[in-house]
């Protein structure tokens, strides 16, 4: 390195200059923005050079130092490696760097999460069971209750919630179940032609759209659209404080928001699923009759193979998937924490929750029905 070396502008300048073993880098003039900013290179580029040599700072004619020259000096030292001493420098100057000094000191990058043990994954699975069953201990309680709080169930939020989660999904659910009528003819149609049971196709149909598809579908759908919905709307007035202030004037927010929402979709889910049930034997008629098939006899094959116990059946699920459903929803919506994100990881939770829990209970209503003999 040569002995000195020198930057000057119009309002500052710098000289590097070796004496002994230090290198020693004295500024003149104002360390302002202007300043600082045309020494700022020479300078951290000078203090990187110096590396494995002493540097120190030589302040004696300096005028004036602001943030911005006091950021160049502490960036300078970051670039030595080593705290340099200050000779010369005035006292407020001296001050500004060590109350800048803290602030300079970059931030350790967060440490990564450790992933759950399996422990972890248990506790958290019991609290979210032990949440969902004080969740249906007070809707229990909230209805035992109703006759006394019978002004906080409104009809009219029980008609809006009913139009909501029943007239508004009719279309889908008609379209849906017409395509899966379908297409379970036309998969099952291509096996049975081998043994030329075309015409029980019709049977296999109306049977799995009965006791198994219509239900479960309609209630896919609704988890989709309705359960959704549910936990958004009320988690957007818990992060809103709006159930806060319902419990402040005394009235039960179970009762106006829960249980409205639960007796509409336990009541609108039996006739979506009755409804996507007639739209897939359209479908499947459709496929049988582009086959050749009468209509007279494909409904007969129709009225032989399904009885009045696979009807109420498949709508017996339907009521148990709405409650499911409504329930999840709700408990998704009340349980909404706070910040931007909230209410959406409330609606995520709502339609997983909904979906795995109605597979969960079609499962074992099937496991039910099958050792009841219906």
């Amino acid at each position: 390195m040569p002995g000195w070396h020198s930057t000057e502008t119009a309002s500052a300048g710098l000289k590097i200059e070796q004496r002994g073993s230090d290198t020693v880098l004295i500024f003149a003039g104002r360390l302002d923005a202007e300043g600082a900013g045309s020494l700022w290179h020479n300078t951290l580029h000078a203090a990187g050079r110096a590396h494995a040599l002493p540097l120190r700072f030589d302040l004696s004619a300096v005028s004036a130092c602001d943030m911005t020259g006091a950021a160049m000096l502490l960036a300078a030292e970051r670039a030595h490696g080593t705290p340099v001493p200050i000779d010369g420098a005035d006292p407020r100057v001296t001050a500004l760097l060590h109350r800048a000094r803290p602030a300079s000191v970059e931030a350790a990058p967060p440490k990564s999460a450790p992933g759950r043990s399996i422990g972890g994954h248990c506790v958290a699975g019991l609290t979210a069971v032990g949440d969902g069953i004080a969740f249906l201990g007070e809707a229990l309680v909230a209805v035992l209750r109703l006759p006394t709080r019978g002004r906080m169930l409104r009809g009219a939020d029980l008609l809006r919630y009913a139009d909501q989660a029943g007239v508004r999904a009719v279309p889908l659910v008609m379209l849906l179940g017409y395509l899966m009528g379908m297409i379970l003819a036309f998969q099952s149609a291509i096996p049975m032609r081998q043994y030329g049971a075309d015409l029980f196709v019709a049977n296999l149909v109306t049977i799995s759209l009965l006791r198994e598809l219509g239900p479960l579908l309609s209630a896919v759908i609704l988890a989709g659209r309705t359960g959704s919905a549910f936990a958004a709307e009320i988690g957007t007035m818990k992060v809103n404080q709006e159930i806060d202030a319902l419990t402040t004037m005394g009235l039960d927010p179970m009762t106006m928001l829960v249980l409205p929402r639960l007796i509409a979709v336990m009541a609108v889910l039996p006739a979506l699923a009755m409804t996507l049930d007639i739209a897939g034997l359209a479908g499947m008629v459709t496929v049988l009759r582009c086959f050749g098939f009468p209509f007279a006899a494909i409904m007969h094959q129709v009225q032989a193979a399904a009885t009045i116990t696979d009807l109420f059946g498949g709508l017996f699920k339907a009521v148990c998937f709405g409650a499911a459903i409504a329930a999840i929803g709700c408990r998704a919506g009340m349980g909404t924490g706070y910040g931007p994100r909230a209410v959406g990881l409330s609606a995520t939770a709502a339609v997983v929750g909904g979906i795995i829990s109605t597979i969960a209970l079609d499962g074992v209503l099937a496991l039910l029905f099958y050792r009841l003999h219906l």
